[in-house]
């Protein structure tokens, strides 16, 4: 068997050290007790006077898998004080820091796999609903679309002849002009202007109405001209390239800089069959 050292002495690697654990997690056990006789309760559909329970609260309490979100909790409750209180001066007291930060590895690993635990059932519901959903409600949003750029079709064919009316007009009405000052200010013939086909900012009918809405929005002509507040940093480009090449790659403007992170790599010992 594979045995370890630490300040209580020897211990197998597969059991860890019971002195150890005891003194980061203790009232662990209590907490059990304290719950175990619920969880019984619930079990068996009655309480310690012999009355039913209520069905939300073994829901709530999902027949004993909250009894180890708890349990997780108050370790990192624990963990947390230690954390707060920890001074590191020596060589050893890193040592210890070291041993927690596992610790809080495996705890958030744990707490993860838990979350998920939960999460998949109901993510892997609503996605199936949203497909569903998707699938068909697809025609409604294809008639939508539909229906509205023909819409924006028909308000911009109707702009167009308006402009265009407008300039007939405009061209008469120079033209008239230039035929007064030629006549000592007087026209020799009648202005004829067309009617300009009026503008419709609504459109009313007995089940509702549509009007043109505002919807300003910009377009790049010429990124040079661009302002330099106006421009983006790629960040997703250059992280990947700091973490290609470091700081061989150079790029004018640009500075890569190592910033190192604690890696912690937590040791998880299978039991001996």
């Amino acid at each position: 068997m594979t045995t370890g050292k630490c300040k209580h002495g020897s211990f197998p690697l597969n059991e860890g050290c019971i002195l150890c654990v005891e003194e980061r997690l203790a009232g662990e056990v209590k907490a059990k007790l304290e719950v175990e006789p619920q969880l019984r309760e619930l079990e068996e559909g009655l309480n310690s006077e012999g009355l039913t329970l209520v069905p939300e609260t073994a829901i709530a309490l999902r027949l004993g898998e909250d009894i180890e979100v708890m349990s997780y909790h108050e370790q990192a409750v624990k963990l947390l004080k230690y954390a707060e209180a920890r001074i590191i001066a020596t060589v050893d007291d890193n040592k210890l820091a070291v041993d927690d930060l596992s610790i809080i590895s495996r705890l958030k690993k744990s707490m993860e796999a838990k979350r998920k635990e939960y999460l998949d059932p109901l993510k892997t519901q609503v996605d199936a609903i949203n497909m569903t959903y998707k699938d068909l409600m697809e025609p409604v949003f294809s008639a939508d679309k539909i229906t509205r750029d023909k819409m924006l079709a028909f308000e911009l064919k109707q702009r167009l002849i308006r402009e265009a009316q407008e300039e007939v007009n405009r061209l008469r009405m120079e033209a008239t002009k230039k035929d007064a000052a030629l006549h000592n200010g007087e026209l020799s013939e009648s202005v004829n202007l067309i009617e300009v086909t009026p503008e419709v900012k609504t459109t009313r009918t007995d089940m509702g109405s549509s009007s043109m809405t505002d919807h300003w929005t910009y377009e790049v002509i010429d990124l040079l001209l661009v302002p330099r507040e106006y421009l983006v940093i790629d960040n997703a480009q250059l992280t990947a390239i700091a973490r290609s090449h470091h700081d061989r790659k150079q790029i004018p403007g640009i500075r890569f800089v190592n910033k190192p992170i604690i890696s912690v790599r937590a040791k998880y010992f299978k039991e001996e069959k």
